[in-house]
C-alpha cells in the first residue's frame, strides 16, 4: 500500500492540535478503459464543443453559469469564483462529537487514513483511544485541495479514519419512498418466518473477511490484457507526481491544553463571535441567505457547469 502523504495539517477539537497527515485509503478496482483512434492507435481527447453550432471554441470564449432556472443563467467570473472558495486552513476542525450509531453509513462517501507526524503520536493515541471507548465519532470541517468538506473522524483499530461525507441536503429523505411501515397490518412476518429467517441468516453468517471478494469483470477483462502483452502489445503511463503542503510543527503540553479547552468550552462561541473580523466572508453569509429560492436550487447544477467548461 503506498505511504505517500497527500496532505498535511492538524486535527483541532477545543485548544488541542494533533499535526498529522493524509493517506488515500482506497484504490480503485475498475478497469480504466482510455479511447484510442483504431487507424493510428493515438490517443483521443476531449473537445469544447459549442453545442448548438457543433463547432469548436477555444477555452478563452468560455464563461462558467449557473442555471437557477430553466435556460436562464447567472455568469460568475474567475475572480468571484476565486472568492467564493473557502480559505484553506490546513486544519481538521472538529465541530462536535456524536454517537458512531447515529450516523447513517449512506453519509459516507470516501475514506483517508490519518496518521500522526512531528510527535503527535501520544495526543493522536489520545484521540483514538477516547472515541473508541466512547462510542463517539468527531464531525469535522476540512480544506482538501480548494474544496470544503463535512467529515467524520473515526477510529478503526491503532487507526484514525478521516470519512468524507455528503451534506445534509446531498442525501435524498427516505420519506419519498414506499417503505413498508414496521408493524403495519398485511407486512408483519409471522413468528415462523422470522425464526426461519434468523436460522437462514445465521447459517450463512460467517467471518468478513473483504479478501474473499473480487471483481470477475476486472479478473476477466485483466486476462485478456495478460494474453495480449505476450503478443508484445504494450504502453506505458507515467503518473504525475502531487506536491504536499508544508506545515509547522508546533506541539505544546497536552494536559494544558486539555485544562484550558474543557474551562474555556462554554465561552468558546462568545469569544469566537468577538475575536470575528469584519470582511468579505461575512459579507457573503449575508448574500448567501438573501439569495433567491431559484438560486439555491440550482446549486447541484454547479458542478455540471464546472465540467462542460
Amino acid at each position: 500500500m503506498a505511504t505517500r502523504t497527500i496532505w498535511k495539517g492538524a486535527i483541532s477539537f477545543g485548544l488541542v492540535h494533533i499535526p498529522v497527515g493524509l493517506h488515500t485509503a482506497t484504490t480503485e478496482s475498475g478497469v480504466d478503459f482510455d479511447w484510442l483512434d483504431k487507424r493510428s492507435m493515438d490517443p483521443v481527447g476531449y473537445k469544447r464543443i459549442n453545442k448548438r453550432t457543433g463547432k469548436e471554441i477555444d477555452k478563452d470564449n468560455i464563461v462558467k453559469g449557473v442555471e437557477y432556472e430553466d435556460g436562464q443563467y447567472v455568469i460568475i467570473s474567475p475572480e468571484e469564483i476565486a472568492d467564493a472558495y473557502p480559505r484553506t486552513t490546513q486544519t481538521i476542525e472538529i465541530q462536535q462529537f456524536v454517537d458512531a450509531a447515529d450516523v447513517s453509513f449512506v453519509y459516507l462517501e470516501r475514506p483517508y487514513y490519518v496518521a500522526p507526524i512531528n510527535k503527535g503520536q501520544k495526543v493522536y493515541a489520545l484521540l483514538r483511544d477516547t472515541l473508541a471507548k466512547t462510542g463517539k465519532i468527531g464531525i469535522a470541517k476540512v480544506v482538501i485541495q480548494t474544496k470544503q468538506h463535512l467529515a467524520a473522524l473515526i477510529p478503526s483499530g491503532d487507526a484514525l479514519v478521516l470519512d468524507l461525507m455528503r451534506w445534509g441536503d446531498d442525501v435524498k429523505p427516505q420519506d419519498e419512498l414506499d417503505l413498508p411501515k414496521s408493524g403495519a397490518r398485511g407486512v408483519t412476518p409471522s413468528a415462523s418466518e422470522l425464526k426461519m429467517a434468523k436460522m437462514l441468516v445465521e447459517d450463512m453468517s460467517g467471518k468478513w473477511d473483504p479478501a474473499q471478494y473480487k471483481d470477475e469483470f476486472k479478473a476477466a477483462v485483466m486476462g485478456l490484457v495478460a494474453k495480449k502483452v505476450k503478443a508484445g502489445k504494450t504502453e506505458t503511463v507515467i503518473e504525475p507526481q502531487e506536491e504536499t503542503p508544508a506545515y509547522a510543527d508546533n506541539v505544546i503540553d497536552l494536559t494544558e491544553l486539555l485544562q484550558r479547552s474543557l474551562k474555556g468550552n462554554r465561552k468558546a462561541p462568545a469569544a469566537a463571535a468577538k475575536k470575528a473580523t469584519p470582511g468579505k466572508a461575512p459579507a457573503r453569509k449575508a448574500a448567501a441567505k438573501k439569495a433567491p429560492a431559484k438560486a439555491a436550487k440550482a446549486a447541484p447544477k454547479t458542478t455540471r457547469a464546472r465540467k462542460a467548461a
